[in-house]
């Protein structure tokens, strides 16, 4: 290229970037920055930012994100969503406008995520989704719909005695390691092939406990329908109070899709304990047991999301099953009482039963479901109308008999039932039981065929009934799984193989009475 063309392409080159500069316009946008004042354990106090709004979200550097919660005169508490250790006074704080959100939607299930989000399982990131702010109002009373359709959980102590249907909400409550959540794992696992998307929500839990529970759940074949949102017990306190109410969201969008959607909130107990840790470290006055205040309000504003919805609005239902931690067996602690008034009956775990082997530890004399009744399969309710009483009067006399007291032919017989009944209670972990199973089974201890069996055959007897319910004619069984009513027909079906299966364990004439 000769030089006169070099100094034309230089002269050409310099008029555009001169009629490109000559045409722009500079546009000012206010943008309003704070600065950091302080930065404690999961909390940092920020001055400036006039305009913020309560529970805004605000970006620090290094991508972090907090929430705008104490809004004073003169500086900003906020909840900080990440590690502080990256923070330094003085720092710049920007308004996003907007508040924390979560993206929703299909590509979420199977996945396992934080509640920013961020995927914890090493596959790609959520881009592109829909997304809830974490937190959303309830429901209006007006567009809810009556609870009718059971959750058959597959343990049949609480299918029969205790049932939960679609839309309501359960508590589990305990002391540490009674089983709790291996009962909402084992509802999780009987929700295969039955169209609900299930929600796992670990709060505060350990590594080695989440790890162990998606293993459960992937050896299933359970993860197909399950998201599960994890924060670990070394994650902030802010995490923590985020998470039920992010994860509630992503169930609340397979709901408003018209499905029906589980949630188990493990457990709120870490949660309300990192309420009350952000509360104090935020300067809140203390009240009952250190809690703050409004603690009866961050759970009842999170329980209240589960419903079933109208008609009108698709159908959809989002069943909410929270795990309590109970400390000595106290029932009627600060925490506990909050959740057994908001929430619709509570499972009770019994560290008595589970120290004798009676598995799920379900202690059926103070568990409750105040609306399941209403939704349970017509054929339980016609078989389980008496079970607890009866279980009851056979506790009651069993402490009696105790003192060595001479008891009558009926007293002894009822003792002998109920022994049969305290059997049929227990359940091995991670194996849920079809209707058909169930009422097989219930049929046989209702109409005492399991009394004339010896107490160490029953759970053998219990298990050969289980496979057998695969003998029952194609009509029966499709009439036992619909909310059709046993006919007296079907009855004398079922009983006939029951008495075909039971026979060769009943106790012959030689054998010593138990």
């Amino acid at each position: 290229m000769s030089k006169k063309e070099i100094d034309t392409s230089l002269l050409n080159t310099f008029k555009q970037l001169e009629e490109i500069r000559g045409n722009h316009e500079f546009s000012f946008s206010p943008r309003e920055v704070g600065n950091v004042v302080s930065v404690s354990a999961g909390i940092v106090k920020v001055s400036g930012l006039p305009g913020v709004g309560f529970e805004e979200l605000l970006m620090f550097p290094g991508n972090l994100y907090g929430i705008a919660y104490n809004i004073d005169e003169n500086e900003i508490g906020v909840i900080l969503l990440g590690n502080e250790s990256l923070l330094n006074v003085g720092d710049e704080v920007i308004r996003t406008k907007r508040v924390m959100d979560i993206p929703v939607g299909d590509s979420l299930i199977g996945r396992i995520v934080d509640p920013l989000g961020e995927p914890l399982d090493g596959k790609k990131e959520l881009f592109g989704t829909l997304r809830y702010p974490i937190e959303r109002p309830a429901t209006a009373i007006m567009d809810r719909a009556a609870v009718s359709v059971p959750l058959q959980t597959g343990l049949k102590v609480i299918d029969a005695l205790i049932p939960i249907g679609r839309g309501q909400r359960e508590l589990i409550l305990g002391d540490r390691q009674t089983g709790k959540s291996a009962i909402a794992l084992d509802t999780i696992i009987n929700q295969k092939g039955k169209n609900v998307i299930c929600v796992y929500c670990a709060i505060g839990q350990r590594a080695a406990s989440v790890a162990k529970v998606v293993a459960q759940l992937k050896e299933k074949g359970a993860l197909e329908y399950t998201v599960i949102v994890v924060t670990e017990g070394n994650d902030p306190p802010g995490l923590k109070y985020i998470a039920p109410y992010a994860a509630t969201s992503i169930a609340e969008y397979f709901m408003e899709q018209g499905r029906d959607a589980l949630i188990i909130y493990d457990d709120l107990t870490h949660h309300a304990r990192a309420y009350r840790e952000l509360s104090l470290l935020l300067r809140r006055p203390p009240g009952r047991e250190a809690f703050p205040g409004d603690i009866f309000y961050i759970h009842s504003r999170l329980l209240e999301r589960a419903t079933h919805l109208s008609d009108a609005l698709g159908g959809g239902s989002l069943t909410a099953l929270p795990i309590i931690e109970t400390e000595a067996q106290n029932i009627s602690a600060y925490i506990p009482t909050n959740l057994i008034s908001i929430t619709d009956g509570q499972i009770y775990l019994s560290p008595k039963l589970f120290e004798l082997g009676i598995l799920p530890a379900v202690d059926v004399g103070k568990s409750v479901s105040r609306v399941g009744g209403k939704a349970q399969l017509k054929g339980y309710r016609s078989i389980t109308g008496n079970l607890k009483l009866a279980y009851s009067q056979f506790e009651e006399l069993e402490n009696y008999a105790r003192f060595g007291t001479r008891l009558d032919e009926d007293t002894r017989k009822t003792i002998e039932h109920g022994k049969r009944i305290r059997s049929w209670l227990i359940q091995q972990e991670l194996q849920p039981m079809s209707v058909a199973e169930q009422i097989i089974v219930l049929l046989a201890l209702t109409g005492k065929f399991f009394d004339t069996i010896p107490i160490h055959k029953v759970q053998e007897a219990e298990t050969q009934l289980q496979r057998s319910s695969t003998d029952l004619p194609t009509e029966v069984l499709g009439r036992l799984n619909s909310n059709e009513k046993l006919s007296e027909a079907d009855r004398k079906i079922i009983l006939e193989l029951v008495e075909k299966v039971i026979s060769p364990f009943q106790e012959k004439p030689d054998e010593t009475s138990n």
